[in-house]
């Protein structure tokens, strides 16, 4: 069966599945390359505002393909990296839809992606040190961000496996879906619903600010943006809107 990443868009989604059957999606160099693509493709779409990323049942990505990193270099580790990274810096929000294992680099994938949603049979596994294999792409630097440094541990250093539910109860995950797709697109759509500069520009600026010491220096990044985004015809229009809707309703 062939190594693909399917998109499909939907109310403003696009929805992009992994698909490498016979290896459990494992992310090898051809599959990361057309995730990386897919991802660019999306973005500059002016019809998608939101991307969820999610793998062909029933795994989500059991990592990276360990016979092209038995003889990696690191070029080749970066050409391996590409398909998450591309999540990681893509301007629009985007959702993980972890349908079943995200293992090593399929955990990394997870990570790359704004928000998590776990089906029933989600699991998280590093599985980096027992392969013998250093964390890459990112994952220290992810894992700790999302998890604190005493929950990355847990993961990375100690080997814990996360379920679902378990994932969700150290905010690993948003929550659990049972229907995961469908979930992930439906949160998604909200975000598309919006005008999309603007989500792009606010996704900027939540970066931007994530690594900032004071309320006050977010203020002042924040303070130019939303002067920026009044003189917009998207306001405009929508706060008149808003405005006849009220005056109708009488509240």
């Amino acid at each position: 069966m062939a190594t693909d990443v399917r998109t499909e868009t939907t109310d403003g989604v696009a929805v992009l599945t992994l698909s490498n059957p016979e290896r459990r999606n494992a992310l090898n160099i051809e599959l990361s390359a057309k995730l990386a693509a897919a991802v660019r493709t999306a973005a500059a779409d002016d019809g998608v505002g939101a991307i969820v990323v999610t793998g062909e049942d029933p795994a989500f990505c059991a990592g990276g393909d360990l016979s092209e990193l038995a003889t990696a270099d690191p070029a080749t580790l970066h050409t391996v990296y590409a398909g998450f990274l591309a999540v990681a810096d893509c301007p629009l929000p985007t959702i993980a839809a972890v349908n079943g294992a995200a293992v090593g680099a399929g955990l990394n994938l997870a990570l790359a992606c704004d928000l998590r949603l776990a089906g029933p049979r989600a699991r998280f596994e590093s599985r980096f040190l027992p392969l013998g294999l250093h964390p890459g792409g990112g994952y220290t630097w992810m894992a700790q961000r999302v998890l604190g440094a005493q929950g990355a541990a847990a993961l990375t250093l100690f080997g814990e496996v996360v379920d679902a539910a378990e994932a969700a109860r150290i905010g690993l995950v948003h929550r659990v879906a049972d229907d995961v797709v469908p979930a992930a697109v439906e949160l998604a759509a909200r975000a598309a619903a919006a005008p999309r500069d603007l989500v792009r520009s606010t996704k900027a600026t939540m970066r931007l600010t994530s690594g900032m010491s004071t309320q006050s220096e977010a203020v002042e990044v924040e303070v130019r943006a939303q002067a920026e985004s009044v003189r917009s015809p998207e306001f405009r229009d929508r706060l008149e809107a808003l405005q006849t809707k009220i005056s109708r309703s009488g509240r």
